[in-house]
């Protein structure tokens, strides 16, 4: 639906971009703008810029932009209109004319609820009659009455339709039960069953505390052992973590990432309520970005077989890479967390937490297990990928120390070690620097947009079109000095952008594209925001008169070009019937 611009003006006005960012990103001030890391993708410095001053945000890294509007759209995967109610709601707006509209924000407030009455259900069942077996479970799983309680641990009985039939009293449709990945359809018979049967249950939370999913755990050897919520709506398995509602509040200074449900809520228990698990995925970049929002530093604790080894030399990077001081905690005495501290209890493993290494020494540790450095063959081979790793540390002296510790565990030489290092970092050096000149030979269109699908056909009238959009966003009044029409920019688009903004000064709105309506799409709102988060210093006249005589004179040459080609075309088509 079409919102009105009023209405759309006070909005932006209700909703300053810097506190609606400032809800999702750490924000610190430089200069007049508001700087942190980007929330759309993985990165260790800062680069996400918000401007108050213009009620927008750009990342100079993957070039996401906008104004609030925007921003909400990207940040909760959310449609225009439904952005808007968004924000609407924050500032407490009615939106006009929106009762009629059944919006996808309001089918996840009804599926929060529904999920909400779903964990009640679960629990209730748990301490009911019918729930001794999953009681019987937590108890040897030494889990306390009040750990229960406090992460709403339940049970779903073994039938097909005690769920369905509670949810459906209470007044949700079926479909709204399916949809939240609660129950499961037979295609040949059409009927829908309950989709967790027999098991434990562990309901799981987003940051809000909004029931999103559950994870459903059998209480003996059948399988499959795990059986989690399907992506539905409201729930992504890559955006979101076990456990993350409460380790938030923690006063730790470090996130302790583990594997699995009960090694999260065994730590909690112990007292270490910074805890929190994968949702049966391995991670990726969306849970770094995540966890960078709320600590510095994660200690990850995976199994110490083969694929938890895997997993960690994965993992390690990736949180590295979203800019967070890694440590590894190499398990002792036990295969998880949930065993050991069954066994040891928490000083014992508050003392193993003081032991964790960090990646580079978690690496080398993990060679010297992988291969025999007693046997010359395999000796070299250790030194070689040792070698190769260490070449990739970001300083001389990281390189230095871990090569001296691998040359130590090898029995060589330091300088034979530094030797190795330096030839595999030569290669790097050689690789990045390719890889650098192809992106240098790339920065030649520069000038061109960064958005995909959006191109400049005349660079000199878009340049002058561009500084000519600044100079007016920064001083509305401008607007009424230009004769120019929309028609005569080069870029159809920049034009768009320009008659959208004398139409918002001609009706006494805020100008800028913080209240722009969704004639623009996605793709256009990066751009122009892009365009318009560039320096904005005030202008002279004479560089005002410049570019809006270089916009003339170009769309002037591109209507001559026009008739050319035309008179041109029309002359060979007289030749030829002659």
């Amino acid at each position: 639906m079409a919102f009105p611009a009023a209405f759309l003006d006070e909005l932006a006005a209700r909703n300053p971009i810097d506190d609606v960012v400032g809800q999702y990103v750490a924000l610190t001030r430089k200069g007049g703008n508001l700087f942190g890391l980007c929330p759309f993708h993985s990165e260790k410095t800062a680069s996400f810029s918000v401007s108050p001053e213009k009620g927008i945000y750009y990342c100079f890294g993957c070039h996401k932009g906008g104004g609030a509007i925007q921003f909400i759209m990207d940040i909760e995967n959310l449609d225009y209109p439904d952005a808007v109610r968004f924000l609407a709601k924050r500032a407490g707006m009615e939106v006009p004319d929106d009762r009629q509209y059944e919006s996808t924000y309001r089918q996840k407030e009804r599926l929060w609820l529904l999920c909400k009455d779903a964990a009640r259900y679960f629990h209730a069942q748990m301490k009911g009659d019918a729930g001794e077996p999953a009681r019987a479970y937590f108890l040897k799983r030494a889990l306390s009455a009040s750990t229960v309680t406090r992460f709403g641990l339940g049970f779903a009985p073994d039938g097909w339709s005690g769920l369905i039939d509670t949810l459906t009293a209470k007044g949700y449709t079926k479909e709204e039960i399916l949809a939240a990945g609660l129950a499961s359809r037979n295609q040949s018979k059409g009927t829908i069953y309950d989709r967790f049967r027999n098991r434990v249950m562990f309901p799981i939370f987003d940051v809000r505390d909004n029931v999103i999913g559950f994870g459903g755990r059998v209480m003996d050897n059948s399988t499959p052992k795990y059986l989690n919520s399907p992506e539905t709506v409201i729930f992504n398995k890559r955006r979101n973590l076990f456990g993350l509602n409460i380790a938030k509040k923690s006063k730790s200074d470090a996130i302790i990432l583990t594997e699995g449900y009960m090694d999260a809520i065994a730590l909690h228990q112990y007292g270490f309520d910074s805890a929190v698990a994968s949702l049966g995925t391995a991670l990726t970049e969306e849970h770094a970005t995540l966890l960078a929002k709320y600590t510095q530093k994660v200690v990850l604790i995976y199994d110490g077989d083969a694929a938890g080894q895997n997993a960690t030399s994965r993992a390690a990077p990736m949180l590295e890479k979203a800019g967070l001081s890694v440590k590894i905690l190499r398990m002792e005495g036990a295969k998880d967390p949930d065993e050991f501290l069954r066994t040891y209890g928490a000083d014992a493993f508050r003392a193993l937490l003081q032991k964790s290494e960090n990646p580079a020494q978690y690496r080398l540790q993990s060679l010297q297990v992988k291969y025999n450095v007693k046997d010359d063959e395999q000796r070299v081979a250790f030194l070689r990928e040792a070698a190769s790793y260490i070449a990739g540390l970001p300083s001389a002296v990281e390189r230095e120390v871990y090569g001296t510790r691998a040359a130590e565990i090898a029995g060589v030489t330091a300088a034979a070690m530094k030797t190795e290092v330096d030839y595999a970092y030569r290669r790097k050096e050689a690789a990045r620097k390719k890889k650098q000149n192809a992106q240098d030979l790339a920065a030649a269109q520069s000038r061109q947009p960064v958005v995909r699908g959006i191109r400049y056909d005349n660079v000199r009238s878009a340049m002058a079109e561009e500084a000519l959009l600044r100079a007016v966003c920064r001083e509305p009044a401008l607007l009424r000095e230009i004769s120019l029409t929309p028609e005569q920019f080069s870029s159809p688009l920049l034009g768009k952008l320009y008659a959208a903004l004398r139409t918002q000064q001609e009706n006494d709105l805020a100008v800028g594209i913080a209240n722009l309506g969704d004639e623009f799409s996605k793709e256009e709102i990066q751009h122009v925001t892009y365009v318009l988060q560039k320096s904005a210093e005030p202008i002279s006249d004479n560089a005002l008169r410049d570019y809006i005589a270089i916009i003339a004179e170009e769309s002037a040459g591109a209507e001559e070009s026009g008739e050319a080609r035309l008179r041109a075309a029309l002359a060979r088509k007289r030749r030829k019937e002659i």
